[in-house]
């Protein structure tokens, strides 16, 4: 990775630094690859480690960079392509899901989702939680919070599993006994909250891609799943049905 000349660029440095590192991404480094430390580099293309910092994190945030604590920078591996098209036509936990478990407890949703379940948003009826993990390379990806009405799911019982994985299995295999009828998936750019940003080894605030998902059954909205994508490492895809829609 060799030096380059910035001071004549009309674009601000950083911006071309960015194009400059990204290039030697490709040549010169491979996957995993710890980058020179923040010193080196700044040295090597004559820049302020302001500068540098600048061009490294608008790399991460185009996913060819990852942080990672106690490791430092390292190059990404292609992001991985996540179908959130509404073709899928199954329950959470069904056929080929490739989410894990984690745990399950009672919650009272937020207002936008207490919405959606057509609750009342000052009610603070609880629904059951259901909070699951979806890993790629031993690396957690998306953290997701599932919604899910006791009405949805009545022949539960907290005999077997009052909490915990068993318990958010059990709430998936009751729900998957409904008949779905259809889903609607709302897709937003968001910052990580402290509890995903936790789960996910980022930095709350950190930028993160939002899949909103409504299951229906019976003509109403039966489950709500609000899923936090790393926005480094996921990039979403809505195969060939055509069933994007933007909303102004």
């Amino acid at each position: 990775m060799g030096t380059t000349q910035l001071e004549t660029v009309p674009e601000p440095k950083y911006w071309h630094l960015k194009t400059v590192l990204g290039e030697a991404l490709d040549s010169d480094f491979s996957v995993g690859e710890i980058l020179p430390n923040e010193r080196e580099l700044a040295a090597r293309f004559g820049v302020a480690r302001a500068t540098l910092r600048q061009a490294l994190e608008q790399l991460e945030l185009e996913g060819r960079l990852q942080r990672r604590r106690g490791v430092g920078t390292t190059v990404a591996p292609p992001r991985m392509g996540v179908d959130v098209s509404t073709t899928q036509h199954q329950w959470p936990g069904a056929g080929e899901d490739a989410w894990q478990p984690v745990d399950c407890a009672p919650v009272v949703p937020p207002a936008a989702v207490a919405r959606l379940l057509d609750q009342d948003t000052g009610a603070g009826e609880t629904v059951h939680g259901v909070r699951r993990l979806r890993m790629t390379h031993s690396q957690a990806v998306a953290a997701e919070m599932l919604y899910i009405p006791s009405g949805s799911v009545p022949e539960l019982t907290a005999i077997d599993a009052p909490s915990g994985p068993a318990r958010a299995r059990s709430v998936l295999r009751e729900l998957q006994r409904l008949s779905l009828e259809g889903q609607d998936r709302a897709v937003e750019l968001g910052s990580a909250r402290a509890d995903d940003a936790k789960e996910l080894d980022r930095l709350p605030g950190a930028p993160v891609l939002v899949v909103t998902t409504r299951y229906i059954s019976g003509g109403r909205t039966v489950a709500v799943s609000v899923a936090t994508y790393r926005a480094d490492t996921c990039r979403l895809t809505f195969g060939d049905a055509g069933d994007l829609q933007i909303a102004s």
